[in-house]
């Protein structure tokens, strides 16, 4: 991957944030429509400047003041958290019991060192085409949910800038939401259970799966069979064991035992094909003897546990959290984390995201660099609609309520 070091260059940083950065659009978003006075300026924004100097509680009056304190201070990471009751920039004149966040955007975070215990081509930091997929899985599935089992409809996916996928829901009953309500929600959209020294972190006990994993599982279904190829679960003796060792039924096991290290076999797809079939004759044994298993779901739940969406809940649950903005540059890789068109979401390749120092060489060979859009003429532009998408979408809502609120005002 590109290498970068943000503290070298300095320049670059900062043509991008004076020519590129749409620090307008980013206003526009943030301010929701102005239906409340003061809601920009009680936002929160922290810096993380050269030498790993962290500011917080940061607010600016408007969207001239915002992108005078980042041209001028030239970040190289920028934060978004709560809003506020009061500017958090005043915080220091009240005491801590009495500065309290009250909203912030439903957050969510997928970092792919999450997934280090099943993906087999990459560890750490790094990203492969062979384990994307798995951040591609993991965003339909949160889609599906926050849309249809929450209606939900505001979300910004934003790629990280190097090993994960950030996903914004900006609904007003979002941003509203208490911190017991975003961990119900965090809770209910997590099925990995424990840490790298559990083994088995998918029990699925009840009788029939819950509809939402369901929809989970037919998502995952429709990918598998690609990932099953490119991360070979089922490639070496030690891999088939830990896989058999996950099955809690011991006549299934033994099965299994004996079955998945058949000579025949030769890689992960006829395993696997051969974990399915005895699964379901198993199954099927035990329906017709009228008995009761002990592993009914075990297909699922392997399924479940090498694909199911990895959250940090922590990020989601905290109203006061922060997380990166969109647009911000990574300052390992230099990419930007660039808002990515859900619609297109399969043929997402994180490896041609660009970095500031392409975007900036593009701003130079542009012939309307003296423009005020320069962006257009950079590979930034697509990722820019994105969000222009995003937040006129948003605005929608804004011009219903703000007719509604003139109607209400009006004296008869």
């Amino acid at each position: 991957m590109y290498s970068y070091n943000s503290q070298s260059h300095p320049e670059l940083l900062q043509a991008y944030y004076r020519r590129i950065f749409p620090h307008k659009l980013f206003h526009r978003w943030l301010s929701y429509g102005n239906i409340q006075n003061g809601y920009f300026e009680r936002r929160e924004f922290s810096f993380t400047l050269s030498g790993d100097v962290y500011v917080r509680y940061q607010s600016f009056s408007d969207c001239n003041e915002l992108e005078k304190a980042i041209v001028s201070r030239n970040p190289e990471k920028i934060d978004i958290g709560a809003v506020y009751n009061i500017k958090p920039k005043d915080s220091k004149s009240i005491s801590l019991v009495a500065f309290k966040a009250e909203e912030r955007e439903l957050v969510f975070d997928i970092d792919m060192t999450d997934y280090d215990d099943v993906r087999t081509c990459c560890k750490g930091a790094d990203i492969c085409p062979k384990c994307w997929p798995f951040m591609i899985i993991a965003a339909k599935i949160l889609e599906r949910a926050l849309r249809v089992d929450f209606g939900f409809q505001h979300m910004l996916w934003v790629y990280s800038g190097r090993r994960g996928i950030h996903c914004w829901v900006a609904d007003e009953r979002a941003r509203k939401l208490s911190g017991e309500a975003r961990s119900a929600i965090a809770e209910y959209l997590s099925v990995i259970e424990g840490g790298e020294f559990k083994a088995k972190k998918v029990s699925l006990d009840s009788y029939k799966i819950h509809p939402s994993l369901e929809l989970a599982i037919e998502i995952i279904n429709n990918h598998f069979d690609n990932i099953l190829k490119q991360q070979n679960f089922l490639e070496t003796t030690k891999q088939i064991n830990a896989i058999i060792d996950l099955c809690t039924d011991f006549k299934l096991k033994q099965k299994l035992k004996t079955e998945l290290f058949d000579s025949s076999l030769k890689n992960s797809v006829t395993r696997w094909e051969r974990l399915d079939r005895i699964y379901c004759l198993h199954e099927n044994e035990l329906k017709k003897s009228r008995l009761a298993s002990r592993n009914r779901h075990f297909v699922e739940e392997l399924k479940l546990q090498f694909c199911y969406p990895r959250l940090d809940i922590n990020v989601t649950k905290g109203v006061n959290h922060l997380l990166k903005t969109p647009f911000s540059v990574h300052p390992k890789t230099g990419r930007v984390c660039v808002p990515i068109d859900f619609e297109k979401i399969d043929s997402f390749d994180p490896f041609k995201v660009p970095t500031v120092s392409l975007l900036c060489k593009q701003m130079d060979e542009s012939k309307s660099a003296t423009t005020g859009r320069v962006y257009e003429n950079t590979e930034l532009f697509d990722s820019i609609l994105v969000f222009k998408k995003f937040v006129d979408n948003i605005h929608k809502d804004f011009k219903g309520l703000r007719i509604e609120m003139s109607d209400q005002s009006m004296d008869f």
